[in-house]
């Protein structure tokens, strides 16, 4: 998207887990991040999909909390991949004690300054208490982990017995992935370090001793990653909404765009 290299996904051949080959050495991959067109990690208003993006996300935060509501009555909350810090302030103000976690400093500069939150950095993980969350969330977050089995096994470790671990990722499976291909935004390669199918997602965070509970659609990320994907290609935005409304029509096959997955501890 920013720098127009190309990248290379591949596919393990035993577990049939997806992910970029080669990926960006850890102290160079944060440069992939250094856009306003990268909007989790941004809250411009520039153009037209950045705004919709906005306004969409003040909708989505509020449907975020329900979910947190519908699955667990605690309310210790950690998040890791905070961002900005939008969700973790709209969970504070439902009555949630948050923590969170963002190796970005400016997005840790703009929750502190905004909403006197303070993210803490990846390597602070360990610090936190054994069994002492009711839920962990991370939306759009598994696919950027740079040592994924370590601070998997890290957050799991974090979480009650009966506590949930939510997670969200884009579904490779989806229609619009099937149709864009290449151009499919939510590839975003270098910074998906990781593609995920709903069969992998469940298999890995299996193997940490959780259980599957739900599979949910995130129905808004259709129109946005087409509209994105559109955007590549040179199409029009209208051409993108109608791909989204399509994609969404046909998840009976393959899943939505993108899909929220509740996983409860044993």
């Amino acid at each position: 998207m920013i720098t127009k290299e190309e990248f290379t996904i591949v596919k393990c051949t035993n577990c049939d887990f997806h992910f970029t080959n080669p990926i960006p050495k850890e102290e160079v991959i944060g440069n992939y991040y250094k856009s306003d067109e990268y909007i989790s990690h941004s809250s411009s208003k520039k153009g037209l999909i950045n705004s919709i993006y906005n306004i969409v996300r003040n909708y989505t935060l509020i449907k975020k909390v329900a979910l947190l509501r519908k699955y667990t009555k605690g309310k210790e909350l950690m998040e890791v991949g905070s961002g900005t810090g939008h969700f973790l302030n709209t969970a504070k103000l439902n009555g949630y004690n948050v923590e969170g976690f963002e190796p970005d400093y400016d997005a840790q500069l703009f929750a502190k300054n905004n909403f006197s939150i303070h993210l803490k950095p990846l390597e602070e993980l360990i610090s936190v208490p054994s069994e002492s969350k009711d839920v962990v969330a991370m939306w759009h977050v598994m696919e950027h982990v740079y040592h994924l089995q370590r601070d998997v096994a890290e957050i799991v470790r974090t979480i009650k017995s009966g506590g949930v671990f939510i997670i969200a990722v884009p579904n490779m499976n989806s229609w619009d992935s099937q149709h864009y291909k290449e151009y499919w935004a939510a590839y975003d390669v270098p910074r998906h370090l990781y593609h995920f199918q709903e069969n992998t997602i469940k298999k890995l965070i299996e193997t940490f001793g959780l259980v599957h509970r739900d599979t949910l659609p995130m129905k808004f990320d259709s129109y946005y990653v087409s509209m994105l994907s559109e955007k590549y290609k040179g199409g029009s935005m209208l051409k993108g909404i109608l791909n989204g409304f399509i994609s969404n029509a046909k998840s009976m096959k393959g899943g939505y765009s993108s899909q929220i997955y509740v996983f409860v501890k044993k």
